[in-house]
């Protein structure tokens, strides 16, 4: 990849492929002086972790009743898990000596990558690749199905496969 970039966003979800396509784009993405490297997490919301609720309140309460001590603890948990894939992408980037920045983001990651990609006007995406069959994807989704409108004009779209080589 010659040509010298203003700005390129790493997805990542803590997954081994996520992480390989931020060593990818370490090795391989060069940028201008001026450029930056994101490195972008998204976090699902509370309610979509869970399920909604924790279950329906025994002898007959009602089952829609939010709990906030139930969605704190989870919020927590996600928070927990959020900081340990930030500080897992930070040490792959400190290996190599990168200056990076992170944006943490809560949502659909289909929607919300799109929209950093946006937002940032990112000349390149890089992500990671987990190979979902039709069916898992027409259920889970996928963001390489949605590739944001910015990148189509001025970019590109990296999806890196797992085969890196020691």
């Amino acid at each position: 990849m010659p040509e010298k970039l203003g700005c390129v966003v790493v997805a990542v979800d803590g997954s081994e492929e996520s992480m390989n396509a931020l060593k990818w784009a370490l090795d391989n993405v060069r940028l201008r002086p001026d450029g930056s490297l994101v490195i972008i997490h998204v976090q699902s919301p509370p309610s979509i972790a869970v399920g909604l609720n924790p279950g329906s309140i025994p002898f007959g309460g009602p089952s829609d009743v939010e709990v906030p001590a139930f969605t704190a603890a989870i919020e927590a948990h996600q928070t927990r898990i959020t900081d340990a894939i930030i500080t897992h992408a930070l040490k792959i980037c400190a290996d190599n000596n990168a200056q990076v920045k992170t944006q943490i983001v809560i949502g659909d990651p289909k929607d919300k990558i799109c929209e950093a990609v946006e937002e940032l006007h990112a000349d390149l995406l890089v992500m990671g690749c987990r190979s979902f069959g039709p069916i898992k994807r027409m259920f889970l989704g996928s963001v390489k199905h949605r590739p944001p409108r910015s990148l189509s004009s001025n970019g590109g779209f990296y999806m890196a496969r797992t085969f890196l080589f020691q």
